[in-house]
């Protein structure tokens, strides 16, 4: 059974593109259980967040399963196939848990070692889980990955520091000011990524913080903690007219913003800019907001500049962190390879089951004289015996470099029975 992924991520497609391929939008769940019916996946998980949409399945053929999974993109989100291939990448076996080992770390996100992305990762393992859609080789990888993801937050410095996209949000707006000190700033939305943004801007001295969301308790909660002051959602246009700093990050699938919105923000008697930084996807602001004079809009695009200033500053602790993944890579890939092994392995332990129970039958004449307990001792050493015969040469099978070659010539030596090696479960 191979391991197949294939997606998009912000390093491949433009937000434009991200936000139509947004598996969430609809539903998370509905996704991986639509994935499930397709004949070409065996096992899936779909993962979707702001920047990245990615398909993992389990399959007997990569080639056929591949183009299934970019018709699968093409008909869940009624793109046709030729705006999406471009943008797509794959990889197989080992590569995909690279891949998702790295995504798990944070090496692969928009601000490298931002510490959400693992949380991301399990719930959309989760939702798959509930929908019964991962089987023995996706459950084993995700676990893998949330092994990976925490031995590189432990063993490096990757995630500390500005590590999430809320704070490179918060250190654009300082590059703009210079200072926040005296700053009036709206964050638009209550979640996690509202909350850490609104966090980031209490430690960099703020005048105003005011918080806004559908949900008014989310906002009064967010308000108490980072000790600022609620708007309720529709007097939205009101807390605009007041604000230096807007950060939009909802879950909302279509603009909350528009440009009409925007300019009625900026009457002739306004003379200070007004900057927006929309770090959702979908975008929550009309990017033709951006046309308005004193307006300036910035998307989560935007932020790949403070993303390389990071890089540079990680140098030494992300190359610990490749080298990390690159050790638990190996080792997954050496138990996925073990896999091919277990039929085999089965095969060889029933055929020397069998021969010792055939030996004890012709030898049941002579035993007919034992006591049931010395019948039971022997029948116990027999079959441990048998036990350490093979504990070596089923290791090496499992450690082999080329297991189908070994698999075969034990099959040969031993005349195993290709139909019992078939039956095995793989």
């Amino acid at each position: 059974m191979h391991l197949l992924l294939v997606g998009a991520s912000h390093r491949t497609a433009p937000v434009e593109l991200r936000e139509r391929l947004d598996f969430c939008s609809r539903g998370l769940d509905l996704a991986v259980r639509a994935l499930a019916e397709r004949q070409s996946a065996a096992e899936a998980v779909v993962v979707s967040t702001c920047n990245r949409a990615e398909l993992y399945v389990a399959c007997e053929d990569p080639t056929s399963a591949a183009s299934d999974l970019l018709g699968f993109f093409s008909d869940f989100h009624q793109l046709p196939t030729a705006h999406i291939e471009p943008h797509l990448y794959s990889h197989l076996d080992q590569d995909a848990a690279r891949h998702l080992f790295r995504v798990s770390s944070g090496l692969d996100s928009l601000v490298v070692g931002e510490p959400q992305i693992l949380g991301q990762i399990k719930d959309a393992y989760g939702v798959a889980t509930t929908a019964q859609s991962a089987g023995p080789l996706l459950n084993k990888l995700f676990h893998w990955a949330f092994g990976v993801g925490k031995r590189v937050r432990s063993e490096t410095a990757l995630s500390e520091g500005a590590v999430s996209v809320s704070f490179a949000a918060v250190s654009l707006a300082k590059k703009i000011f210079g200072n926040l000190s005296g700053r009036r700033v709206l964050v638009v939305g209550a979640g996690d990524m509202g909350k850490l943004t609104a966090v980031h801007l209490r430690a960099q001295g703020v005048a105003t913080i005011v918080i806004t969301s559908r949900t008014l308790a989310h906002a009064q909660d967010l308000a108490n903690e980072v000790g600022g002051t609620v708007a309720p959602w529709d007097s939205l246009q009101e807390a605009l007219l007041e604000a230096d700093i807007v950060i939009t990050c909802t879950g909302a699938t279509t603009p909350i913003l528009s440009k009409a919105e925007v300019k009625a923000a900026m009457p002739a008697s306004r003379t200070r800019a007004l900057f927006l930084i929309d770090i959702a996807v979908p975008r929550d602001v009309d990017p033709r907001a951006a046309d308005i004079e004193q307006v300036f809009l910035y998307n989560i695009d935007d932020l790949q500049a403070i993303v390389r200033e990071n890089l540079q500053k990680r140098g030494a602790e992300i190359g610990r962190a490749e080298q990390i993944i690159e050790e638990e890579v190996q080792k997954f890939a050496s138990w996925h390879r073990s896999r091919d092994a277990v039929p085999t392995i089965v095969a060889l332990r029933q055929h020397f089951e069998a021969v010792r129970k055939a030996e004890l039958e012709r030898l049941e004449p002579k035993m007919a004289s034992l006591s049931p307990e010395a019948r039971a001792r022997v029948d116990e050493i027999t079959r441990l015996l048998v036990e350490k015969l093979l504990l070596r040469p089923t290791e090496q099978l499992k450690k082999s470099g080329d297991i189908s070659q070994h698999a075969d010539a034990v099959t040969r030596l031993f005349a195993l029975d290709q139909k019992d090696r078939g039956s095995s479960e793989r």
